[in-house]
This record gives structure tokens, sequence and C-alpha cells, in this order.
């Protein structure tokens, strides 16, 4: 009875010391991360043990997501909203998984995939089943990021077909823009003493030369 008692009083003493984290990314500065802070503190995880980083999830190279690792210690518990929050690259969510469980000791909980719960399943299969679970998810991550970058590139491709243009519009010819295109095109004057007198580059108003020429739209 009393090994009894003192294991208790043990795991009560380790339970007490146990600090609890959360953890939220967004991509941009605008994306709004209310939904993943309420989900944290629903699980009343002091404001102080909650660090954000508003970047891409494409590494682990985020400067609170590094305060974060730095702080916690073996037996701490981290939460996150989802896989992706973590990351979206499916080896380094899988590195970061691995040193964060099995050598730094820390457990892990994904609220919105409860088999990912490092506190659970602790035999074989546990273990078995929750590495599965979370290759799938790292996998489905890093897919959805490829998808998006692709679905961009399409977007991007099927704009400048219609026509539309991207960057900053160019700057405004100057009024004698003719006039010096005129005579550099009568070979009165060369491009270089042309682009002095419009107050361009050489390359800049070849470029120029060359869009009104085509187009006579700038």
């Amino acid at each position: 009875m009393f090994l009894y008692i003192q294991l208790g009083i043990k795991r009560q003493k380790e339970a007490d010391n146990i600090a609890v984290y959360g953890y939220i990314r967004v991509s941009t500065k605008e994306q709004n991360e209310d939904r993943q802070l309420v989900a944290l503190h629903e699980r009343n995880i002091p404001e102080k043990n909650i660090y954000m980083d508003k970047q891409s999830g494409k590494d682990f190279d985020r400067p609170q997501y590094k305060r974060l690792v730095r702080r916690m210690q073996k037996s701490d518990l981290l939460y996150i909203k989802s896989i992706d929050r973590l990351g979206r690259n499916y080896e380094e969510i899988l590195e970061q998984w691995r040193l964060l469980t099995k050598e730094n000791g820390i457990d892990i909980v994904v609220l919105d995939m409860p088999l990912l719960d490092t506190r659970r399943g602790r035999d074989l299969m546990g273990t078995f089943l929750a590495d599965i679970v979370l290759q799938v998810l790292s996998f489905v991550a890093e897919n959805e990021r490829v998808n998006i970058r692709q679905r961009q590139a399409e977007g991007i491709a099927a704009a400048k077909a219609r026509g539309v243009r991207f960057g900053r519009p160019p700057r405004p010819l100057p009024e004698n823009f003719h006039s010096a295109y005129q005579r550099w095109k009568e070979k009165e004057i060369t491009g270089t003493t042309a682009a002095k007198e419009c107050g361009m580059a050489l390359s800049t108003f070849r470029y120029r030369a060359a869009v009104y020429e085509n187009n006579r739209l700038l």
C-alpha cells in the first residue's frame, strides 16, 4: 500500500510539473488566427505559453516556433489545431514530430485529429496507428501546398492570356519620347542620345520603344 501511495505522489508531482503550450501559424499577416486561438483557449492554455508565427509553413525556420522548442522540456504538452499548422513540408513535418516526441520527450495533441495524441496508445499498436495517420496527413498537407502553387501558376497564365498585366504599372512616357523615338528610327540620333534626352537608360529606352512600336499603347 505504501508503495502505491508513493507512486501516486510521484505521478502527481510529475503532472504538476508539466507545462502546456500552444502553437499557431497563419501563412500571411492578413490571415486571421482567431479560430486557432479559440481552440487553444478552450484547453486553458496560458496566454504566455501560446506562440504564433505569421509566415509560410514551407519550412521550420520560424522565430516563434524556435523559441517554443527551446522553452519546452521533457513531458511538456503541445497543442496545435491541425497538422498543417505545424507545417506543410511532408518530410520536415515527420522529422519535427520525431524530434519533439522521441528525442525531446514532448507530447503533442492535434485537436482536429484525435488519433494524433501521443498521450494515448503508447503501446505498439497505438504508436503504429498514430505514425500511419501522421504520414498520411503530412502527405495531404504537402500535396495541398503543391496544388495551391499549381493553381496559382495556372491562374496567372490564364490571366496573362486574357491580357491582364502583373506588377507595377509602367511609368508614363516623357513628353519628348515620340520626337526622340522618331529621330532615332530615322537614324538622325543614336539610341544612347535618344535615351539620354528621355532621361532613361539605353536598355529601358529600347524596351519602351519596342512596346511603343508594337501597340502604341505606352
